[in-house]
C-alpha cells in the first residue's frame, strides 16, 4: 500500500498537537508505527499521523492506554491503519471512558472480555480525525 509523506516524530507531533516525545513512545508501545522507515530516527507518514490523531483524542477523553491498545489488536482485520478505518465513538458505559465501535451489524463496546454487543441505546461521541494547527511560536 502506497503511504504518503516523511515526517519526523516533531513534525507529526506538531500536527497531532502532542510533543515529538510522545509519538516515539506511541510507536515503540505499538499504538502507531513509523511505516515510512522503522529504522531510527522513525519516519511517519500522513497515514500514521492521522492514527497517532486517534490515539491522541482517546487518551484525551480518558480512554486507558490499555483499552486503546486493545483496540488496536482488535481492529487489525480493519487495515494498516485500524483506528483510522473503524468508525469509533466513546462512551462512559461502565463508569469509565470505553471505546465504542459502529458498524452495520450493530454496535459494541470493548471490555476487558474484548467487543461487546450493545442493545440497548446507547450515549456516544463520535471520534474523528482531528489535526491540530501549529502554534505560533
Amino acid at each position: 500500500m502506497k503511504v504518503h509523506g516523511s515526517l519526523m516524530a516533531g513534525e507529526a507531533g506538531e500536527i497531532v498537537g502532542v510533543s515529538g516525545t510522545a509519538i516515539g513512545q506511541w510507536a515503540r508501545h505499538g499504538y502507531i508505527r513509523p511505516s515510512q522507515s522503522a529504522d531510527l530516527p522513525h519516519v511517519y507518514s500522513v497515514e500514521d499521523v492521522g492514527e497517532a490523531s486517534i490515539v491522541s483524542e482517546l487518551l484525551r477523553r480518558g480512554v486507558r492506554h490499555a483499552d486503546v491498545r486493545r483496540a488496536i489488536d482488535e481492529l487489525r482485520g480493519y487495515g494498516e491503519w485500524p483506528l483510522s478505518e473503524a468508525t469509533l465513538a466513546t462512551t462512559t458505559w461502565g463508569g469509565r471512558p470505553r471505546i465504542v465501535l459502529r458498524e452495520p451489524s450493530g454496535i459494541s463496546v470493548l471490555t476487558d472480555r474484548g467487543w461487546q454487543l450493545v442493545t440497548a441505546p446507547l450515549e456516544c461521541e463520535d471520534v474523528r480525525l482531528r489535526l491540530r494547527p501549529a502554534r505560533a511560536a
